[in-house]
């Protein structure tokens, strides 16, 4: 069973992702298992939570929620599954 999330807000067309994503911790726990995927879209940032690990998913939904605030006074954090 997996989750999957779409943060939206209004990313600058000029949006360089390079250093939120440098804030990220590993996606592969210590029994080599994948924790969580994203994405970058246009629409701002995909998450896919394997439910491996809860604290390490809410570390980086919080990274990325604080990220698009930066841009937007408003988001919108949408649960697709």
């Amino acid at each position: 069973m997996k989750k999957e999330y779409k943060i939206i807000f209004d990313m600058p067309k000029a949006y360089k992702s390079r250093e939120v994503l440098n804030k990220l911790p590993s996606p592969i726990s210590s029994q080599m298992t994948e924790i969580y995927n994203y994405a970058v879209k246009d629409y701002g940032f995909y998450l896919l939570d394997n439910l491996v690990d809860q604290k390490t998913v809410g570390e980086v939904m919080k990274i990325f929620i604080d990220e698009a605030l930066k841009y937007s006074k408003s988001i919108k954090v949408v649960e697709l599954t």
